[in-house]
């Protein structure tokens, strides 16, 4: 495939291009999703094709082809791609450019105990039926109950005008599950568990993430929701736990740093590099191999779709405003150094920048002393969407939460909706406890550019804030 490919780039540069890369991708994706007792989606699909990417004079355009045991197919691709740029060089305003880099030869092998691809369909449905066993065991008044397992494997190829040749396999899996739980007034409440990441099944066998557990703990905690009170109107104090500090990372701050929002002046931090943004404690990480260990499951990726390696990039260091996530032409026009955020979700789609795993550094608190701390104010607990504006503005509903007086929980909430900015949000922030969570997953995923849902890993320590407005009702 490799020389195929070189073929096709030497042609386009012989035609005039400054600049080609092609990947190729082979991404089998499965999905098993099982409602109230049947099973309603059982699917394979298999995305795989030829993407070529060209620069001619400052001008660059992107064309793809599935086609790939036709080699006239690709080649017609790369010269599609090719003539685009040149009908659009003269009227480009922002020009992309890049500079010429020593060739990489690399192939890196997963390493897996127990890789999901090769499980028969039985071993994952045997995950869901043993995960929906143990919720209704646990769970009260359940109105559905959902349970999904979705799984992502293949291989990646990248080579370009520089020479380099790069293979290497993506996998993720992940385990899911919803329980929605009635009140006898006729009010649905929900509360779900999951884990996803970059491992094998034996990731399943581990205790606090087996069925089991995710099944015990959804309906655990969608039987909390049954006596829930609402959350209050205003400003309180606030304790975030660390999946919803990881979605404030990656949603609220971490779109606000990608290099193409910087370079045409679209984010709010385009001019405040050096600048203290943030509180002293605060640091934020987006990198692309995370070792860390416990309930970490990040998503592994050592390159991204432009061949780049990707880096621990720090972006906010003790609140200071450090560096841009970028794509290579980005940094170029930045003058910084490559990060390794150009990303696509399949072969079809061109690289813009896109984060890896983002999130914040842990604090020293134990969360018994940040809850004392916290003193009177809300524990919010993870995430079920959201809006953000380009301007870090920010509206996100946590999934439950508890009332908390004198350093203690009082009763559990719902309907907790937490909103604000993100560059005022990270003023307010006291303190971070010492546990640390970094999760990725195959369901869900970042949106941006038309791409959804392109696999990502946020997190970070449970977080204290100061001040915090939160929606519900008016006490």
């Amino acid at each position: 495939m490799f020389d195929d490919l070189q073929k096709i780039i030497r042609k386009s540069e012989s035609l005039g291009a400054d600049y080609v890369d092609a990947r190729y991708d082979e991404l089998l994706l499965r999905t098993i999703i099982k409602e109230n007792g049947r099973i309603t989606q059982l699917k394979t699909m298999n995305r795989t094709g030829v993407g070529f990417n060209i620069y001619y004079k400052g001008a660059t355009a992107y064309a793809f082809s599935a086609d790939i045991g036709n080699p006239k197919a690709l080649e017609e691709a790369a010269l599609d791609a090719l003539g685009i740029a040149k009908a659009t060089s003269d009227k480009v305003i922002v020009k992309s450019e890049i500079d010429a880099q020593s060739p990489v030869k690399k192939t890196l092998e997963p390493k897996l105990r127990d890789p999901a691809w090769l499980a028969e369909s039985g071993v994952k449905l045997d995950l869901i039926n043993r995960m929906e066993s143990t919720a209704k065991d646990y769970g009260k008044d359940i109105n559905s109950l959902i349970l999904m397992y979705g799984e992502l494997s293949g291989k990646k190829l990248f080579t370009n005008s520089d020479g380099t040749e790069i293979q290497w396999a993506p996998y993720i899996s992940d385990l899911r599950t919803t329980v929605v739980s009635k009140t006898p007034e006729g009010d649905l409440v929900r509360a779900g568990d999951g884990r996803g990441g970059s491992y094998g099944l034996e990731y399943y066998k581990r205790e606090g993430s087996t069925p089991e557990d995710l099944g015990r703990n959804a309906a655990l905690w969608a039987k909390e929701q049954l006596k829930a009170k609402s959350a209050p109107a205003g400003e309180f104090r606030a304790f975030c736990e660390n999946n919803l500090v990881g979605v404030l990372a990656h949603e609220s701050f971490g779109h606000l740093t990608e290099a193409d929002f910087i370079v045409t002046k679209g984010s709010p931090i385009h001019d405040k590099l050096g600048e203290k943004l943030g509180s002293d404690i605060v640091t934020i990480i987006d990198e692309g191999v995370s070792e860390f260990n416990g309930k970490s499951t990040p998503l592994y990726l050592p390159y991204d779709d432009e061949g780049v390696p990707t880096t621990r990039t720090v972006l906010m260091e003790d609140g200071v405003l450090k560096n841009f996530l970028t794509s290579r032409s980005t940094a170029k026009l930045l003058n910084s150094d490559y990060s390794g955020n150009a990303r696509a979700i399949n072969f079809a789609f061109p690289p813009i920048p896109r984060m890896k795993n983002t999130y914040f550094t842990p604090g020293d608190l134990t969360e018994e002393e940040a809850i004392e701390q916290l003193g009177t104010g809300i524990y919010a607990i993870r995430t079920s969407g959201g809006q953000v504006e380009g301007s870090g503005d920010f509206l996100f509903k946590a999934v439950r939460g508890y009332w908390v007086e004198n350093g203690e929980k009082k009763y559990p909430l719902k309907d907790v909706s937490l909103t604000g900015n993100i560059l005022d949000l990270l003023t307010k922030i006291e303190g971070a406890t010492k546990d640390f969570e970094l999760s990725s997953g195959y369901f869900g995923g970042c949106g941006k550019g038309g791409q959804f849902p392109l696999p990502v890993g946020d997190g970070g320590p449970k977080m204290l804030f100061s001040k915090v407005r939160f929606g519900g009702e008016s006490k």
